[in-house]
């Protein structure tokens, strides 16, 4: 039971969270985790080329380092998400320690973007005990996914085969636009799984919108 708490997509035990969006609309929604990197960039520009919103879960420190990327980000209007400010796994961490980290990424999302997330997503997907307070004190609420890409060790074929699978109305998929903290991080299997994702799901008849926009339609 502590691990589905822990990890499970529809745990709401360590805090309120979202898994999928509104199944009556035929939307998905893309997300890309610990960047900005010095990737993202082209990421931008293919969702760019097709007109698609996504939701980066951006982390503070990495923010800190490549503000002029995240600012792009913003600017483009694609949602912006706290993945933590350290990108470090809550498990066994202090209800302070928690807070603490998170914290400073709101920090550095209100001084470099100018206005601070409302969504959360922890590194690796793990919550912990103070999990719920943080949120409750910062105003976050946690966004798991529906499908993942497992793109940081997949070739492009296979995360475009899972993608796809497992696309569905409302479906939140989960990429990577970095890698953790690394320096100039190898994206690539993920740019091109993106390049064939997009095409094939406007094909089915999909559109993408940004997290907000499919777990709370205004229409």
């Amino acid at each position: 039971m502590l691990a589905h708490a822990v990890r499970g997509r529809s745990s709401q035990f360590f805090g309120p969270s979202v898994w999928r969006g509104n199944a009556r609309r035929q939307a998905v929604a893309l997300t890309f985790d610990d960047g900005p990197s010095e990737s993202t960039p082209a990421l931008l520009e293919t969702l760019r080329e097709y007109g698609a919103s996504a939701t980066l879960f951006q982390c503070g420190a990495n923010v800190r380092r490549l503000g002029e990327i995240a600012n792009a980000a913003h600017a483009a209007g694609h949602e912006i998400g706290n993945h933590s400010d350290s990108h470090f796994m809550t498990c066994f961490r202090s209800a302070d320690a928690i807070e603490v980290d998170f914290r400073r990424a709101q920090a550095t999302f209100e001084q470099t973007l100018g206005a601070a997330p409302s969504l959360v997503r922890p590194p690796f997907g793990v919550r912990w005990f103070g999990y719920r307070a943080m949120q409750r004190k910062l105003g976050l609420m946690n966004v798991m996914w529906t499908v993942i890409g497992l793109d940081w060790k997949l070739p492009a074929s296979a995360i475009c085969d899972r993608v796809l699978r497992g696309a569905r109305n409302g479906t939140i998929i989960c990429l990577h636009d970095g890698r953790e903290r690394t320096v100039r991080p190898d994206i690539g299997n993920t740019l091109e799984a993106v390049k064939r994702i997009i095409p094939a799901l406007l094909e089915r008849g999909y559109s993408f919108e940004t997290v907000s926009q499919i777990v709370w339609p205004k229409t």
